[in-house]
């Protein structure tokens, strides 16, 4: 892949804040993913105002409901023209289809496996007791697959084994942190965490990052310290 495979999470409130900041590091990222605070906040119209950048839509809104209504919720969003969306692998196989059917042409559908704010014991007490956070996702991955899906979302820890597994899939990274904020513990509320570059290493597609750059004092300088170790 030639182009910026970065993504910046901009779930900032105030939606000129975020048109300012997209705009402001425009030249070195790759698109914008917009999750549920941004959506709920801001709707298709702040969806439609990002899309002014000329940046990529990555609607991340980890859609998980009965088969039907998330086939309704897909073709809800087609007029916003995503490049990509999420949905729950754990919503089973016909939802992911459905899900799959419904997107648009041009719109990725990647499945959220395990989420990287769990751990192991996060996921024991949702009683998912058989499998680690790695077994999870690899099991959630070969799901998303068979149902037809163009990829998953997966930490940095997994995405090596999934690639392995499922060639010309479509990884999704998030909870990165550049190698100065890993080594200073700045890791928020993520559990699983790497660099960029480890991502991309082990064949993530898209890399997204949001504190590190949203909330840097230069957050320009930020966005192209990050683009040069790619």
């Amino acid at each position: 892949m030639n182009h910026n495979p970065v993504y910046l999470a901009l779930d900032l409130p105030r939606l000129d804040a975020a048109e300012a900041l997209a705009r402001k590091v425009s030249g070195h990222i790759g698109g914008i993913k917009l999750g549920l605070e941004f959506f709920c906040a801001h709707g298709h119209h702040g969806v439609h105002e990002l899309h002014k950048t000329g940046l990529p839509i990555f609607l991340d809104l980890k859609l998980h409901d009965i088969p039907n209504t998330v086939a309704g919720a897909m073709q809800a969003i087609h007029v916003l023209q995503p490049s990509i969306v999420t949905v729950h692998a754990a919503g089973g196989r016909a939802m992911m289809e459905d899900a799959k059917a419904a997107a648009g042409e041009n719109c990725k559908v990647v499945a959220v496996t395990v989420l990287t704010s769990l751990d192991g014991d996060d996921l024991a007490a949702i009683g998912v007791t058989a499998a680690d956070p790695h077994e999870q996702a690899l099991r959630l991955a070969e799901l998303a697959h068979s149902a037809g899906l163009d990829g998953i979302v997966c930490s940095g820890h997994e995405v090596g084994a999934v690639h392995r597994q499922w060639k010309d899939g479509y990884f999704v990274v998030p909870g990165l942190r550049p190698a100065d904020g890993k080594a200073n513990g700045a890791h928020g509320d993520q559990k699983r965490i790497v660099t960029p570059r480890e991502a991309r290493d082990a064949g993530a597609s898209v890399l997204v990052i949001g504190r590190p750059i949203s909330r840097a004092e230069d957050p320009l300088a930020a966005a192209r310290a990050i683009e040069a170790t790619l």
